[in-house]
């Protein structure tokens, strides 16, 4: 589904940013971008004579059923679907899944990564906890008698209950080893299953209460069952985790037509493209018996792992749409920013900002923070700036004569709202992520295939766009703790354009110097090391015969946009949360549904990664990156 905004799009690039992008055709040139496009990008003599530090051997391009990483490192497979975290969890055993024992175990297609240092306080990067998402399940790789993915044919209520239970978040507590590998610790009082079915959660902020929220189970409007599709997440400088709710329209049974929530819940992506059945059995996923059970979806999360037992709180301030990430920072002025992507084509960028502010010596005062503040959406300009629309009910149109009665009808139907503002339709916003160093963000933005020629405009300058591109935003006010990220108008420029760049039609745009294995396809899961260095995880690299995958770049200097292919995974997976230890030892990966699609079924896979045991199915794992002989990745 994609968003047929009627608002205006910009059909040609501004002449400066023309000029600006085919200056970065060489090394030379690249410096002189750099200059004149933002003072973050500034580079001296000293810094340009540096060597990059990312001096890996790159792998070549290719897709086979199992993961490879630059020689010189060790990526090991730390945990597994199905292994257990609790003394009384079962093992896995395939074909044999109950959904008790699956709310025991390590859940299915693992995606973001934060790591928590132990103990809270501490910038140990030897022992901490995982907290991993668990997005969705692969049915037809999970069982035996469910066959084909989409649409699912009915499964039975086992199914199902298995699913849900694999659906969700895992806490892991981890050690590193003398030798320097890691091992999680089964039965760590720390470990933790937040489930589909099983955990209770809090609604909170402008939303909690309101009569659009509340169903038969919950006239409050102030509890739910679950979280859904977790896909990519983030951590708060309090230590918290956030983890948010994307895809939930494939969940959702029956036809939204027929109820008041019909224009919402059409928006929202619920038109029976079901992938799961769970509304066959339960009457809260059908939207006919339960109409406003999707509007307690689409949230983000934020939990304490330092709290075995803490009640997730659904944070409604931060607006309804399908998040991609939830990523933090603290303003130059001491106010909470949280940045996020709407992962549909043809939607938009958002940021909150914090009324309170944030205080490193008063966790219990910074609990709450994210439940009041300003929900902004972005419009992309053609002159390089970037305004920062507020979502604020009662002003520029977003009244009751609009069908907006109140601030939480806003938030609930924040695409909407986003839409009447006029903000700038993207090509599909994956993961925000702010560079500790630098201070810029930089946004993944997948692919748009439907964009034609008279919707390109300055942020989205591709027609037909296969492979993606990144932007970075540059906030105001300096470098690293210095920069405004709380301020209404940033300036921006495209990093990169993916693709083959020796494919004349492909419009891919990086350092001259790219490799024949560096270039990309279809960025995703953004990360920095501590060094500011960008690592960038793919997520659709088949379309063009090879894996998806790892690779890294520094964002500025001599070698800015200059990617490297580093980690490649098995046939079928795409790569997600990459997470670096504080010191920069040890990137963590998740590998996302290993033999997925290209005929692949539970008794003939296309691998059976990562055990490669007959009648093992394919498992989707964290995986832990170090330098062979110890050091930084990078």
């Amino acid at each position: 589904m994609t968003n047929d905004s009627p608002q205006p799009h910009a059909r040609n690039l501004d002449e400066a940013l023309l000029a600006r992008r085919a200056l970065l055709s060489s090394t030379a040139a690249a410096m002189a971008a750099a200059a004149v496009t933002s003072p973050l990008l500034h580079i001296d003599q000293a810094e340009a004579s540096q060597s990059s530090g990312l001096d890996f051997d790159e792998l070549p391009h290719g897709i086979d059923e199992t993961h490879h990483v630059a020689e010189g490192f060790t990526a090991d497979v730390l945990i597994r679907w199905g292994d257990p975290l609790f003394a009384d969890a079962p093992g896995f055993v395939a074909n044999a899944l109950t959904a008790e024992g699956q709310s025991k175990q390590f859940g299915y297609n693992c995606d973001f990564i934060g790591y928590f240092p132990l103990p809270y306080g501490s910038n140990s990067s030897d022992h901490g906890l995982l907290c991993v998402n668990h997005e969705y399940t692969t049915s037809d790789l999970m069982f035996a008698d469910v066959k084909g993915f989409n649409p699912y044919p009915a499964p039975t209520r086992r199914h199902v209950d298995v699913e849900m239970a694999a659906h969700g978040h895992a806490v892991v507590e981890v050690k590193r080893r003398a030798d320097g590998t890691w091992a999680y610790v089964q039965n760590s009082s720390y470990n933790r299953r937040i489930t589909a079915s099983g955990t209770q959660m809090t609604l909170s902020g402008p939303a909690a209460g309101h009569d659009r929220l509340k169903t038969k189970d919950d006239p409050t409007g102030r509890k739910v069952i679950g979280t859904l599709n977790n896909c990519a997440g983030g951590q708060t400088p309090w230590g918290t985790c956030l983890i948010a709710e994307e895809n939930i329209h494939y969940y959702f049974a029956g036809d939204p037509r027929g109820t008041a929530e019909a224009g919402n819940h059409l928006s929202m992506g619920l038109n029976q493209s079901l992938f799961f059945s769970w509304g066959d059995y339960i009457n809260r996923f059908d939207v006919e018996k339960e109409p406003h059970e999707p509007n307690r979806f689409g949230w983000v999360v934020e939990y304490d792992p330092y709290t075995p037992d803490s009640v997730p709180i659904k944070r409604t301030a931060l607006g309804r749409f399908r998040h991609e990430g939830a990523t933090s920072v603290i303003s130059a002025g001491g106010q909470v920013v949280v940045y996020s992507g709407d992962d549909q084509m043809f939607q938009y960028v958002y940021k909150f900002v914090s009324t309170g502010l944030y205080d490193p010596e008063n966790r219990e005062q910074n609990r709450n923070l994210l439940d009041e503040g300003i929900l902004y959406v972005a419009r992309f300009q053609e002159d390089g700036t970037l305004k920062w629309l507020p979502l604020v009910w009662g002003h520029d149109g977003l009244t009751p004569d609009n069908g907006f009665a109140d601030q939480a009808d806003v938030l609930i139907e924040t695409r909407r709202a986003a839409s009447f503002l006029g903000a700038t339709p993207m090509d599909r916003p994956e993961d925000v992520e702010t560079n500790p160093v630098t201070g810029s963000v930089f946004v993944a933005l997948s692919k748009n295939p439907f964009r034609r020629a008279f919707r390109t405009d300055a942020a989205n300058p591709r027609e037909r766009n296969r492979a993606g591109h990144i932007l970075e935003l540059i906030p105001p006010g300096g470098e690293g703790a210095l920069a405004d990220h709380a301020a209404t108008t940033f300036s921006w420029t495209v990093f990169l354009q993916a693709g083959d760049p020796q494919d004349p039609r492909s419009g891919a745009q990086y350092h001259a110097d790219v490799s024949k294995n560096g270039w990309l396809a279809n960025p995703d899961n953004l990360a920095f090391d501590p060094k500011g260095r960008l690592w960038i995880a793919t997520d659709g690299a088949s379309d063009f015969d090879t894996a998806d995958g790892v690779w890294a770049t520094e964002v500025r200097g001599t070698k800015r946009a200059l990617t490297r292919h580093f980690f490649k995974c098995p046939v079928g997976a795409e790569l997600t949360g990459p997470a670096f230890t504080p010191d920069g030892e040890t990137l963590f990966c998740s590998v996302q549904h290993p033999g997925q699609g290209g005929g692949s079924t539970y008794d003939k896979p296309t691998t059976r990664w990562p055990d490669f045991e007959a009648d093992t199915p394919p498992r989707p794992s964290v995986i832990a990156i170090t330098r062979r002989g110890g050091g930084s990745i990078s």
